[in-house]
């Protein structure tokens, strides 16, 4: 063992975990993170429509553009996340300047990811008990007050908690963006492991991978459970 320790492998290791992985894990959160709130930007109010139009309970949406938001969303979730990355190399151009790099990341994982927090928040909401919203409707609440006062806050914990899931999801889609110009411990964990060979690092980028999915979920299931009222009843 002590000989591992003092062999050309962990030393290299080493030296690539001190000079490139600081700026790897930071590339990491920032693309993830930033990813995520685009996302939830776009897909929240996405989910909103599709519960509140949903046969013109809250909100009378056209049905036609209720489907089109539905077949939108279905058609974005089929694709896989590398070859959509490959498919808006135009938009990614056009918006960043450039179809490779971490910033030019964020925009295929932002369109990846809008319509699964959309389904996430659509979810969510469904969870609601129809009598609440029927209740806010019986006192005269208008639409926009039924969503942001009612729909919204009494999902909270459960957006949270989707929104831990929708995190970590773009965190592993951020990975696989190494594979083709992405930044990162993806691009770390290929270029070293796929290309060089030097498998002790990838294994040392996948560890830190893991631990910032434990971080975000931990953080997520955290601030759920200080939301959830039901919770607080109980104590």
């Amino acid at each position: 063992m002590s000989n591992f320790f003092q062999s050309e492998t962990f030393v290299n290791a080493m030296e690539v975990v001190k000079n490139d992985f600081p700026l790897a894990i930071w590339e990491t959160i920032y693309v993830t993170v930033l990813s995520t709130l685009f996302a939830i930007i776009i897909g929240l109010p996405l989910g909103v429509l599709i519960v509140a139009g949903e046969n013109g309970k809250i909100l009378r949406v056209p049905k036609p553009i209720l489907k089109f938001i539905d077949i939108v969303i279905n058609l974005l979730r089929s694709v896989p996340f590398l070859i959509l990355m490959i498919m808006v190399f135009p938009l990614t151009r056009l918006i960043v300047g450039t179809p490779v790099g971490t910033v030019a990341s964020i925009v295929p994982l932002v369109i990846a990811a809008f319509p699964f927090v959309a389904r996430l928040v659509e979810g969510s909401l469904r969870e609601i008990n129809p009598a609440i919203i029927e209740t806010a409707q019986s006192m005269g609440a208008s639409p926009f007050q039924i969503i942001m006062k009612v729909m919204i806050p009494e999902s909270v914990p459960s957006l949270i908690s989707n929104a831990t899931i929708a995190v970590t999801t773009v965190l592993g889609y951020a990975a696989m963006s190494g594979v083709i110009g992405g930044g990162g411990l993806g691009k770390i964990a290929i270029n070293y492991g796929y290309y060089r060979y030097q498998y002790l690092i990838m294994t040392i980028a996948v560890v830190f991978l893991i631990v910032l999915v434990q971080i975000f979920q931990s953080l997520g299931t955290h601030l759920a459970t200080k939301c959830d009222k039901r919770l607080k009843n109980r104590k």
